[in-house]
């Protein structure tokens, strides 16, 4: 029962997005009687980076932009020992290059500390949001594959090359409200050839999600970033990410510091492996850094 419902709510979202979409492209043809074609400008700033806090967002770099990438989670502040918040606890870095490749597609490549994740990633904008309303929301494609660098014994004595690979996709819906709101929910689906079933019982090789994120600027170069992350078909035991942090942004750099309650980095890892709860304090400290070059 509780997986239908899911799914109905997932289906009527996406129905509402479409008729929407449908409706002011109607609205915007009916309206240019001239017959000339009008350039309808994107509009400003929807977001300060193409990431936010745990997420992507529905912004793609330009072109021959590239971006280095800094993500660095340390350990939760509810430890036992003295870790001064998690901060001298276990810690997940990973450490990124993205590029703009062509107009609205980028490109990239990262390698992240736990469980050695190696990924190649890609983005691409279809929809983009208008300064005139004719097109009321930006829809945003992301993707990954990433590969477990890990050593043979964490896999067994029978394993193949293709059960270190696993699949993330997401469809990214957003809009600018206004010059303070821009809210966005993202649709996630991941996939792993290989699934630790000794450790956690019940966990699939498919998973889906859904995600919530927002910002709220409270000055031209800072924000309030927010987001909410709800798996859908994982156990129980898998629970969902909540963030909360502050963005501040400059033309070629972008520096966010959260809580948040995902330990991983990636995001396939983070959908179906997530045990941290945050109402038992499960949260931890984090940052990112991202830095842009124009070439």
């Amino acid at each position: 029962m509780k997986k239908t419902i899911l799914k109905n709510t997932i289906i009527l979202v996406l129905t509402a997005v479409i008729i929407m979409i449908s409706q002011n492209s109607v609205q915007a043809q009916q309206e240019d009687t001239s017959g000339a074609k009008k350039v309808q400008k994107p509009v400003r700033s929807p977001w300060d980076s193409d990431m936010l806090i745990e997420t992507q967002t529905g912004v793609v770099l330009p072109t021959k932009t590239l971006e280095f990438v800094i993500q660095h989670r340390f350990g939760t502040i509810n430890s036992e020992t003295f870790d001064l918040a998690g901060i001298y606890g276990a810690s997940n870095i990973r450490l990124g290059l993205s590029y703009g490749l062509f107009k609205n597609f980028q490109i990239g490549l990262g390698t992240t500390k736990n469980k050695k994740y190696q990924d190649l990633n890609w983005k691409y904008k279809i929809l983009t949001q208008t300064r005139s309303n004719s097109m009321p929301l930006s829809l945003t494609y992301y993707g990954n594959m990433s590969f477990y660098a890990l050593e043979d014994e964490y896999f067994g004595e029978n394993y193949r090359f293709a059960d270190r690979i696993s699949y993330f996709n997401q469809l990214i819906i957003g809009r600018k409200f206004s010059r303070v709101v821009s809210i966005q929910l993202s649709v996630q689906y991941s996939h792993f050839n290989m699934v630790d079933t000794i450790n956690l019982q019940g966990i699939k090789h498919d998973n889906f999600g859904l995600g919530l994120a927002g910002r709220i600027k409270v000055s031209p170069q800072t924000s309030i970033n927010f987001e909410y992350d709800q798996p859908l078909t994982s156990p129980d035991k898998i629970k969902p990410n909540i963030s909360l942090g502050v963005e501040i942004a400059t033309s070629s750099h972008d520096f966010q510091i959260f809580v948040t309650t995902y330990s991983g980095i990636i995001p396939q890892e983070n959908l179906c492996y997530n045990t941290n709860d945050f109402f038992k304090g499960d949260i931890l400290l984090g940052f990112n850094i991202t830095r842009l070059w124009g070439f």
